[in-house]
């Protein structure tokens, strides 16, 4: 019966893969394949939603469309996904290519002219059927390190065009150019009390469990000694050939005396599904050490696509005069297992390491909305704003929210309001609401709502109006004024702002607008002559930059161009 079951188990998972076309897709680099992420990948606040493929620290190399198609959006931005490039396909698919260098020339010149229509660097476009069509191979773009790029390498993504629902792309095939020779690690494993009534090792506190690692490659877990309700996390990583840093794993399953209890794997999820990450990994932990622990339980029920229904929620109901074995599977999309064993033997010894409860006035419970309101400071609280019910710390002392900690993770906005009728016109301008710590502020977008200043806020912490009066930095121009610059490909130079943030920036040539391509990460905007939009000899440039709150610096500068054989430099 057992193997009867093994089989269906793994005939369904062979069926999953096969409903995705195999071959009908290329590889969009002639590059082997040496990923930096995975999919699936556990990251800041969102599961990674592709394949990046490693250029090895370079940019410019070619990417070429998966398949036959057009191009349905292209979107240029300072952040995430940077210049990126979507096609959509005849047979249901979307592919995406991100943290492009740049587009190929036929895709450049529609968005460079868009990007001059418009007087903006950031610009989204949405295409028609038709309107720009390629074929499978033909080239599209050079791979780059734009937007929230790490370092240099290419994303690709693969969506349903309809429920844009997101899939890992190694189930069209392109496992067959990855080579993974290797099984997982496992870097740690945890026990969680869960009921009111629940110990483990005589504690009411989670407990690392320690592991020994045995001959065939399995881990061995130190028994446990526990009552009530028991859950587990995990914390792994994945390596394949090539790959130098440490991927996420494909799927992890437990097993209770010897039956199949919860498992969950990277197939496909919903893009606004990406931040409940912050509930599968046992996030207070990841906030106080940076370590992600995947939870391998249910507490609270939520909608996550990736997790499969169990009637157990994952947890493990110890009761007396029981010893119950339990095995978790942790595997690679290749088939490449790690295995943890352990058992669990019922102890009714009290717990000597108790957690005590924190409790105050403001029961926060998960599906209800709530307000509150001190000093003329409010907050709201949607409903499922939150993974749990908890007990929240909240106060106004000297103008200042104290709302609990960041240690409690947020999944939609909680709305934060301050009472600013004591603040001239001019003041108001440039004030926001800050999030702040001993170390840092954090400028939150805030606007005028029912008289109040406000901001939607997804970390928890400390609150308070500050201004920002310090204008953006302009610094670093790539050439002295008056310099001859016919030998050069374009200017460049770096802004910078100290506390709100930069908003917008322009620059201006003999009077027009000028494109100014920006990096965030290097703080650099730059501009490339190739636009053909200089005049032969002097050319008056003036840049402009205006941060978050309306501070603005504006810096002018001369320079000498000819499109001719350049001229022997000479000062002005």
């Amino acid at each position: 019966m057992r193997s009867f079951f093994l089989f269906l188990l793994y005939a369904s998972a062979a069926f999953a893969q096969q409903q995705y076309p195999q071959d009908y897709f290329r590889s969009p680099m002639d590059i082997p394949i040496h990923p930096s992420g995975t999919f699936g990948e556990l990251r800041t606040n969102h599961f990674h939603a592709g394949l990046d493929f490693r250029t090895n620290q370079k940019e410019g190399l070619p990417v070429y469309a998966a398949a036959d198609g057009y191009v349905s959006r292209l979107k240029v931005s300072s952040y995430g996904y940077g210049t990126a490039l979507y096609i959509d396909h005849p047979n249901g698919f979307t592919t995406l290519y991100g943290h492009l260098q740049k587009y190929s020339p036929k895709i450049e010149a529609l968005v460079r002219a868009k990007q001059y229509e418009k007087q903006s660097f950031d610009i989204e476009l949405f295409l028609k059927p038709g309107e720009l069509t390629v074929t499978k191979g033909e080239l599209v773009a050079l791979s780059g390190n734009s937007g929230g790029s790490g370092g240099p390498h290419l994303h690709f993504e693969y969506r349903d065009t309809k429920t844009e629902m997101i899939i890992n792309p190694l189930l069209f095939g392109l496992n067959k150019k990855m080579k993974d020779p290797y099984a997982p690690k496992i870097l740690g494993l945890i026990a969680y009390p869960l009921s009111d009534d629940a110990v483990v090792n005589e504690s009411k506190k989670p407990t690392l469990v320690s592991l020994k690692l045995q001959k065939d490659g399995t881990y061995l877990a130190d028994k446990i000694s526990a009552k009530g309700k028991v859950g587990f996390s995990v914390s792994t990583s994945d390596k394949s050939t090539g790959s130098v840093g440490n991927n996420g794993i494909f799927k992890i399953q437990t097993f209770f005396n010897g039956s199949p209890y919860f498992n969950y794997a990277f197939n496909t999820f919903a893009f606004d599904e990406s931040r409940y990450v912050n509930n599968l990994i046992d996030y207070p932990r990841y906030y106080a050490t940076g370590q992600r622990f995947q939870k391998l339980f249910v507490k609270t029920p939520y909608p996550l696509s990736l997790l499969k229904e169990s009637a157990s929620n994952g947890q493990f109901n110890i009761v007396r005069d029981t010893v119950k074995n339990y095995r978790i599977e942790v595997a690679d999309f290749h088939g490449n297992k790690v295995l943890v064993n352990g058992s669990i033997e019922y102890s009714d010894k009290p717990a000597s390491v108790t957690e005590e409860k924190h409790i105050t006035p403001y029961l926060v419970k998960v599906g209800n909305d709530h307000n509150y309101t001190k000093d003329n400071v409010s907050v709201f609280i949607p409903a499922n704003a939150f993974y749990e019910d908890f007990y929240m710390d909240f106060n106004v002392r000297d103008s200042i929210l104290y709302l609990h900690n960041p240690t409690v993770p947020v999944h939609t906005n909680v709305v934060v309001s301050f009472d600013v009728s004591h603040l001239s016109k001019e003041v108001l301008q440039k004030t926001f609401i800050a999030g702040f710590t001993d170390k840092k502020i954090t400028y939150n977008s805030s606007y005028m709502e029912d008289g109040k200043l406000t901001a939607k806020v997804k970390q928890l912490g400390n609150f308070k109006l500050a201004q920002d009066t310090t204008p953006p930095k302009i610094f670093d121009i790539s050439f002295a004024e008056g310099k001859w610059l016919s030998d050069k490909d374009g200017f460049w130079c770096k802004i910078s702002d100290d506390l709100s943030g930069i908003a917008t920036f322009d620059a201006f040539l003999n009077g027009k607008w000028a494109l100014m391509h920006y990096d965030y990460k290097t703080r650099v905007i730059f501009h490339n002559f190739s636009d053909s939009i200089v005049d032969e000899g002097r050319n008056d440039l003036k840049i402009t930059v205006t941060d978050n709150v309306g501070n603005s610096t504006t810096f002018e500068t001369h320079f000498f161009r000819t499109q001719n054989t350049a001229p022997v430099e000479k000062d002005k």
